[in-house]
């Protein structure tokens, strides 16, 4: 069944907005056309002219200023998850002189993750894009196929767990993936950073999350202490730093810490109540943020003990917290730092959920880690410094110019990317980066050895395997046959003295994504391409909108009315009351039933043609006298303008 506006009335479903004129102009306005305030009072200005001049009085706009529209927006009920704030200030032993930053008050601003959830578990809108229990799916030939998290074998484990209980057998598993990426708004003198977390249900599609909706959430900005050149390399500053990370991120998700035990009820986006455990899902982030997340040394792999020097050392074993545990308990703080890559004085915020192990959540990172860090960030940049090592500076700068000719020579075409001047440019995007892929062998073709162009051809067939939505278990054999010619044929760089080693984090991270696949299904699904994303619509659009000065109290502000609006018009959406264009929803509002509107239904249904009777609602099947909000619970049509034409010509006998 389709949810209801919560402070709808009989006598106006649109509540807290007039009508349906009223709802769209705030929508539009406030979401879609991002005005101003002061544009926002022209508007209404513009507006109340417009009434007046048709003959009309002042009371026909619901607003008289900005300032009141936006406390509509704020009287919307649905998709209410109210930011707070919540302090944290260094409790440490303090020196005579203290540093400026043992003395500031942090700003954590977080949601409740659990109404959080709540809220994105409820949307209609993915109502085809969810899996309600874990799955395995295959091909006719017996292929296993993974895809969503849902048909990996780790949220079936976890579903394995929950039946072990009686408690709490039968009950629904959503697991409750994160993610955190660093953005900066300004840079130079005025720099402002901001370090957004988002969440989203494990149970969603991987299409759900990549679309523009409501399935990735900002949950909490955390605090980003600073310190002067000084402080910041000092073991003190960076040990209180993750700390600080560390119970931020304990405080954002405690909410949720009961229902990972005991069920909780919850409405699904079919309309159905079940039962529901909570868990710590996958965590997207890039390497710098996973060497925090983890607690190990920067070097080090998150995932596994490999050393520095060889991290793809076939002896290597995973990380977990017992393993950590117990080398920091039994081993003085220097030995675990040098010898295993362990900071003792950082316990990871997972210690404090059942069932989580942040060394085995982390996702695998295709944007920082595969497309920007190994072929942007390494393989291009190797590839100039061979030309100079070869050809001199003087002949590898022709030899680059004539490599930015053959990109920007590209011609116009669907799904590729144009370089007017190559790569010759700073500002490079993830997108900007998978683009350059498509075009950069033929370029270097013939400028550089053939094993180096096999190299990078054979990393980018990897790219396109790990970028699938669903993998297959051919497609996993290939991923592993591809992934050993990788590491055999790469071994040239180090052979021409470009590089000296490729023990890379960021390149030793290959071997995790093949082994994550099967635990987790197609890395595409949740990666830092999504939260790299959400950052337009949770960040960087909200701080274009806000004074640039003490500016996240604004910009939560904004985000809290877009999710209201959003969520509001979904539920409109489900209750046919959005059917058609906004002129046509006023005229209809404007006709007042007749003694003969029976007649004139009956009339409309002739006029559906062969394809049958009106629609009514957005519902595909109802019945004449089942109640609906809105204008159109009477009334719809396919095209907008007809029924509206058709009732005044037969009510008022107008012709054309």
């Amino acid at each position: 069944m389709p949810l209801q506006p919560a402070d709808a009335t009989d006598s106006n479903p649109w509540h807290p907005f007039d009508d349906r004129l009223a709802f769209d102009f705030a929508n539009f306005q406030f979401s879609k056309l991002q005005a101003s305030k002061s544009n926002i009072n022209s508007a209404l200005d513009l507006w109340l002219a417009a009434s007046l001049k048709a003959g009309g009085n002042i009371d026909d706009v619901p607003w008289s200023s900005a300032e009141e529209m936006y406390t509509t927006i704020d009287a919307i009920q649905e998709g209410n998850a109210p930011w707070k704030t919540i302090t944290f200030k260094y409790n440490g032993p303090h020196p005579a002189n203290p540093p400026k930053w043992m003395l500031e008050t942090y700003e954590l601003c977080a949601r409740d993750s659990c109404c959080l959830l709540h809220l994105q578990l409820s949307s209609t809108a993915f109502k085809d894009h969810i899996d309600y229990a874990p799955y395995h799916q295959f091909k006719t030939n017996g292929d296993c196929i993974w895809s969503n998290l849902m048909s990996g074998d780790w949220a079936w484990a976890q579903a394995d767990k929950i039946t072990t209980d009686q408690a709490t057998h039968g009950a629904m598993f959503v697991p409750v993936c994160s993610g955190s990426n660093k953005t900066t708004m300004t840079i130079g003198t005025g720099q402002q950073e901001y370090h957004p977390v988002y969440m989203s249900p494990g149970n969603l599609s991987n299409i759900a999350c990549r679309l523009h909706g409501n399935a990735v959430l900002p949950v909490a900005f955390l605090p980003i202490p600073k310190g002067c050149r000084r402080h910041q390399s000092t073991p003190a500053f960076q040990q209180f730093c993750q700390q600080l990370y560390h119970a931020c991120l304990t405080h954002i998700f405690a909410p949720l810490k009961h229902g990972m035990k005991t069920t909780e009820v919850i409405r699904c986006p079919d309309g159905h109540f079940c039962r529901a455990i909570y868990g710590l899902g996958l965590y997207i982030a890039d390497y710098p943020e996973q060497v925090w997340l983890t607690g190990i040394v920067q070097g080090w792999c998150p995932k596994c003990d490999a050393p520095p020097e060889n991290l793809d050392a076939p002896d290597a074993h995973c990380h977990t917290h017992e393993k950590t545990d117990f080398l920091v308990k039994y081993f003085c703080p220097d030995l675990v730092w040098s010898k295993f890559g362990i900071r003792s004085n950082v316990v990871p915020f997972t210690h404090e959920f059942p069932c989580a192990d942040i060394h085995e959540l982390l996702s695998p990172d295709l944007l920082h880690q595969l497309i920007k860090g190994t072929f942007k960030d390494h393989y291009v940049t190797w590839v100039n410094e061979y030309l100079v090592l070869v050809h001199g500076e003087t002949r590898a700068l022709e030899i680059m110019q004539d490599i930015d000719h053959w990109i920007s020579a590209v011609p116009a075409y669907p799904g590729l990317h144009r370089f007017p001047d190559g790569q010759n440019f700073s500002q490079w995007t993830g997108d900007d980066s998978k683009a350059l892929m498509k075009v950069y062998l033929a370029a270097i073709s013939g400028h550089v050895l053939s094993q180096m162009v096999k190299c990078l051809s054979v990393f980018m067939d990897l790219c396109y395997l790990f970028c699938r939505n669903a993998i297959t278990y051919s497609d996993l054999k290939r991923i592993k046959y591809e992934l050993c010619q990788f590491q055999q044929l790469r071994d040239i760089f180090i052979e021409t003295g470009v590089h000296k080693s490729i023990s890379l984090p960021r390149q030793h991270a290959l071997g995790h994504y093949f082994t994550s696949i099967v635990p987790f299904g197609s890395l595409n699904g949740l990666c830092s391409l999504i939260t790299k994303s959400k950052h337009i619509k949770a960040v960087k659009e909200p701080w274009q909108r806000s004074s640039h000065f003490k500016a996240l109290s604004q910009m939560v502000h904004t985000v809290t009315r877009l999710d209201k609006l959003a969520v509001l018009h979904q539920i409109y959406l489900q209750c046919g009351m959005m059917v058609g264009m906004t002129a046509a929803s006023v005229m209809q509002s404007m006709v007042q039933p007749l003694s003969g509107m029976d007649t004139l239904l009956e009339s409309l249904e002739v006029l559906g043609g062969d394809n049958g009777n009106w629609v009514i609602s957005s519902i595909s099947s109802t019945e004449r006298g089942e109640v609906f909000y809105g204008p159109t619970d009477w009334l719809g049509s396919r095209d907008p303008l007809t029924p509206a034409r058709y009732i005044r010509d037969s009510l008022f006998g107008l012709d054309d």
